[in-house]
């Protein structure tokens, strides 16, 4: 590229319009519960660990009443030690040792789960979900994707001797409560499933009723749309239309939600539209993916798909539960 004679022509080439560009102010906000929510904060890296009078009766197992051997630890010791893993990032023989110590130190008799009964648990464990709200509460359910690195021998080689690997990596996609803030419905995938494709699967993990259903760009599909109406007919479908999008053949006569987007986007322009819909709320769910990964990490650390799907269903689970202790409650100022 010829740089300009001009000095008033800038060097970068997509600078050039800044001027004549539309500039949206950042939203100042102000948190109207800051002594509880810096509470919370704190209590999230607490190291206080206690076990109630049920759970120490709940670490071994229930005896088997069927054929076959008899586990010695019950799902709640499982996912308690794999919680610890994921919020500490700890690697299995490291978790046996935190787990031991902690039972050390609170004077508790009971047995240690060892490294390989974590790892081969981990493939049939079954994570709670999050309980509704309350009965009968619909969701406003926002749905978003990113990607997960396979940590293994391709990392290491590439950082320890620069050689050019094709880093593996796997989808998570997850489906958020707009007004609580918790992850209602996790899935993982391979990197070449289509994100529309995952609505189904996660609109099945959803237990209540949906009121409204918010996704971005990618998920202006038909099949999309049919997915969220066939469980819940009523429900609002707030996805943004893609630049060349065209009305349906029956847009004058029964338009559609997507007709309707279209033609409210055509008459008052994109930025009218997001703000009409409510479609800016879509922000809330990337926080949260941006949450997971500062907190969880943006890798996955078990070799097979299932247990890399319970390590995702822990590390929601855990998640969760870090969010009940509290979340800030901000009102726009400017």
């Amino acid at each position: 590229m010829i740089a300009s004679s001009d000095p008033r022509m800038p060097i970068l080439p997509f600078k050039l319009n800044q001027d004549r560009r539309q500039h949206i102010p950042k939203q100042k906000r102000k948190v109207m519960n800051w002594r509880e929510y810096d509470a919370s904060l704190r209590q999230r890296g607490s190291l206080t660990v206690w076990f109630s009078d049920e759970a120490i009766e709940g670490w071994r197992a229930a005896p088997r009443t069927t054929p076959g051997g008899h586990p010695w630890y019950s799902p709640l010791a499982i996912l308690t030690a794999l919680t610890l893993r994921a919020v500490f990032r700890l690697a299995l023989r490291q978790t046996e040792g935190l787990i031991g110590s902690i039972l050390h130190l609170l004077g508790l008799a009971l047995a240690v789960p060892d490294h390989t009964t974590l790892c081969r648990r981990a493939e049939t464990l079954d994570v709670p979900r999050p309980r509704p709200r309350r009965e009968g509460e619909a969701v406003h359910l926002l749905v978003d994707s990113t990607g997960l690195k396979l940590c293994g021998a391709g990392e290491w080689l590439l950082e320890k001797h620069g050689t050019k690997t094709r880093r593996s990596w796997r989808k998570l996609h997850i489906g958020m409560d707009a007004e609580t803030g918790q992850v209602v419905a996790a899935a993982l995938t391979t990197n070449d499933v289509d994100d529309g494709s995952q609505v189904g699967p996660l609109l099945e993990q959803v237990t209540a009723s949906v009121v409204a259903f918010t996704a971005d760009g990618a998920y202006d599909q038909e099949g999309v749309a049919g997915a969220v109406a066939a469980p819940h007919p009523e429900a609002a479908v707030i996805v943004p239309p893609r630049s060349t999008a065209v009305p349906s053949e029956t847009a004058e006569t029964t338009p559609t939600q997507r007709d309707r987007h279209l033609q409210f986007i055509t008459e008052h322009g994109r930025a009218a539209w997001q703000k009409a819909s409510g479609y800016n709320i879509r922000a809330r769910v990337e926080a949260t993916i941006g949450r997971f990964k500062q907190v969880i990490g943006d890798g996955l650390r078990s070799r097979t798909d299932q247990r890399r799907a319970t390590e995702v269903d822990v590390a929601v689970h855990a998640l969760n539960r870090m969010l009940e202790l509290g979340r800030p409650i901000s009102v726009r100022t400017a």
